[in-house]
């Protein structure tokens, strides 16, 4: 599935530069007005933290984030100073006078952008008399039970009366530019238009209200996208007021924007509106200034995972780690939507296959997706307690065996291995393997689940019988609660577990974006994506052969279910096949996608966003070409002519090569004569309304 803008990196790898269209920032104020403003609840929050210090770079003080104010995030995120405008102050102080708490400040995080902070509760007393503003502008009814939607109205009442305040301070100049994220800031855009508050507007969606509820219902979402009763649906699942707060908010702003090829789709159906640009999600790539940095941070990262391994399995730990891959998957706990069910089935699918085939590969494979539990498993915390226990008895016994191999030593003799090792040393050993026996089997979670017996991932482990046997070729641990460094368990950050991974999977059915394969692109890890998320349609577009450079994209979109895990399956038994060194090789190309994912890059579709909110907000100061997309030239990374990295491509007649085999098959590869062809493969331009040669695939014909 093409995506209809496909623009040149602007990068420092000598790619082609994209035109800037010129914004004269001095002479406007840009907002943006989002829930996730110093409150992590979401993958949006992601999307404005690393987007804030490309965007202050280019508009400076003139800059501001507006969010809802939490006194925890408060006090750990936000440092209080004066604002630098004096019209943002006043409209502050009005809103204050008035009995409504708002707090300015600097967000601690890259760039250190402005935030204006609205207290919910300090203005509740308001709602029912906002309720009855926002009947009268919009025609909707929010129920009083519903506190988010509640509180999203709040929220956009006090956003709306504060740029009212700011606009009747600044009159014509500077002019206003509010960018407004998903349907909870949506009030505050409606309000505005209605009041006819000189701001140009712009509403992002992130993903439809509606679609993630049909998704996770198992519904066939995308070959039924045309057919949908969109009043019923949304009635039946009691967000109908919200899905016309996110209606209302699309058709009323300015410029309506979405995040992928796949969601424009999606929206025209939900919401009928069609997206005006597509602005795709990036991040702030940091490069290593050698290449062997960042696979000296993978070898660091895997060694802290296999303390945790050696633990988790004591007492069956009778795999070599040196021939263990480790697969993961990360992310909300939405079973269906985010591929968690086809993981688990093509799990059990390459279990079966490199018992078959004999394989002396294992792969560990972890599930970190946040659920409901009562504290840390005991036989785990156990597991860890035993392998320090070992590490202190092993250094324990090497430091007198070492201190009497010296001795002899300085005696000019040859040490008595009987001597060095006396009774009580054995004792000492035989007691410590003792203590690695187990009755059962190493625990396939990592926590007490609360729901245990409906949990649709234990279950299904259950099902399948992946329970962690000596036989078995895949280990399954399910970690159901977000990474840290301060735990107890399995002490590493998020990034650092990341990049101490071999594979990350993530099979989605429906992904708006997907933020995890591209963080694990720019940390140089392959992964595993769909045709149904949009960063895989992203990289469809800009990579001609994307498995070469460690991205995998499953078909979920024109396959059967049957055939797409079939297709994943043979994505990991491939992946397991290939040596050391094709692994560190891949890797070299997967780190090299990193640019497409910069917001060096992708922060230029925002900016095109802008222009043409201005253009139609003030069409007699800002003029813009109808529907003129930025003036880039088209691009795709080629297939590397090296030697292929994938064994899907250079397959050996036995399954049991041996790695000398593939150091001598990959002698051919040289690191930066490839990176320079890389840079120097560009495309010739092409039109951005261009489809691929072929014929055109409608809907798919499966549900996945």
């Amino acid at each position: 599935m093409p995506l209809v803008r496909s623009l040149s990196v602007t990068s420092l790898n000598g790619l082609p530069q994209w035109e800037d269209e010129d914004l004269p920032v001095e002479d406007l104020l840009l907002f943006e007005v989002a829930w996730e403003v110093t409150n992590k609840v979401g993958g949006i929050y992601t999307v404005i933290q690393t987007k804030a210090k490309i965007t202050l770079d280019e508009w400076g003080e003139n800059y501001f984030l507006i969010g809802p104010y939490f006194e925890h995030n408060m006090k750990t995120q936000v440092e209080v100073c004066d604002a630098p405008s004096p019209a943002v102050k006043k409209a502050m102080d009005i809103l204050r006078e008035n009995g409504c708490q708002v707090y300015f400040g600097r967000w601690l995080i890259e760039g250190s952008p402005y935030v204006v902070l609205f207290d919910i509760g300090s203005a509740a007393w308001n709602l029912d008399k906002w309720k009855g503003e926002f009947w009268d502008a919009s025609h909707i009814g929010i129920p009083y039970h519903d506190r988010e939607a509640n509180d999203s109205l709040i929220f956009g009442s006090l956003t709306a009366w504060f740029l009212k305040e700011l606009t009747d301070q600044l009159e014509d100049k500077p002019n206003v530019i509010a960018h407004f994220h998903e349907w909870q800031a949506g009030p505050g855009l409606i309000l505005s238009r209605f009041r006819k508050i000189p701001v140009a507007t712009i509403f992002t969606t992130h993903a439809t209200l509606l679609g993630r509820y049909l998704c996770a219902a198992s519904i066939d979402f995308y070959n039924h996208l045309d057919q949908f009763d969109i009043d019923k649906e949304a009635g039946e699942r009691q967000i109908y007021h919200r899905y016309c707060m996110e209606r209302a908010s699309v058709h009323c702003a300015h410029v309506f924007t979405t995040v992928s090829q796949i969601t424009t789709i999606e929206a025209e159906h939900m919401l009928k509106r069609t997206a005006d640009v597509i602005t795709p999600n990036g991040l702030n790539i940091k490069k290593f200034s050698a290449m062997h940095e960042f696979q000296n941070l993978h070898a660091t990262c895997k060694a802290k995972i296999q303390e945790f391994v050696r633990g988790h399995f004591y007492g069956h730990l009778d795999f070599n780690l040196e021939r263990t891959l480790f697969f993961f998957i990360a992310g909300r706990y939405e079973f269906s939507n985010k591929g968690a069910d086809m993981f688990l089935e093509a799990l059990s699918r390459l279990n079966f296959l490199l018992r078959v085939h004999r394989s002396d590969v294992t792969v560990v494979v972890f599930f970190i997706m946040p659920a409901n539990t009562n504290n840390f498993n005991v036989e785990t915390l156990k597991g860890q307690a035993i392998r320090k226990q070992l590490w202190d008895t092993a250094h324990s016994v090497k430091e007198k065996f070492g201190k009497k191999l010296y001795e002899a030593l300085l005696r000019g003799e040859i040490p008595d291995m009987n001597k060095i090792i006396d009774r009580d040393d054995l004792t000492i050993i035989k007691r410590a393997i003792y203590s690695t026996q187990r009755q059962g089997l190493p625990p396939v979670t990592t926590h007490n689940m609360i729901d245990d017996n409906t949990d649709p991932i234990l279950s299904t482990i259950r099902r399948i019988g992946l329970f962690n046997n000596r036989t078995d070729r895949v280990k399954v641990i399910l970690h159901p609660e977000f990474l840290s460094s301060t735990s107890p368990l399995l002490p590493m950050d998020y990034d650092e577990f990341v990049r101490g991974c071999h594979l990350g999977v993530f099979p989605s059915y429906y992904e708006p974006w997907g933020y995890t394969p591209a963080e694990c692109t720019v940390m140089g890890i392959p992964s595993v994506t769909t045709n149904l998320s949009g960063f895989g349609c992203f990289m469809q577009e800009h990579v001609a052969d994307p498995a070469a450079y460690g991205i995998y994209i499953v078909d979920r979109r024109f396959r059967s279910p049957d055939e797409s895990c079939n297709q994943l399956t043979q994505f990991l038994y491939g992946f397991c096949q290939q040596s050391r060194r094709q692994r560190i090789v891949q890797r070299n190309r997967t780190e090299r996608l990193s640019d497409l994912l910069d917001w060096r890059y992708l922060g230029r579709y925002y900016t095109h966003a802008r222009h043409l909110a201005l253009s139609r907000a003030f069409p007699e100061k800002f003029e813009m070409e109808p529907n003129a997309p930025p003036k880039t030239e088209g691009f795709r990374y080629p297939r590397p002519s090296s030697v292929p990295p994938s064994p899907s491509v250079s397959q050996h007649n036995s399954p049991h090569q041996s790695d000398e085999e593939a150091e001598d098959e990959d002698e051919r590869y040289d690191e930066e004569e490839e990176a320079e062809r890389d840079r120097q493969n560009i495309k010739s331009p092409f039109s951005f309304n261009a489809m691929p040669t072929g014929k055109k695939k409608q809907h798919g014909e499966y549900r996945n």
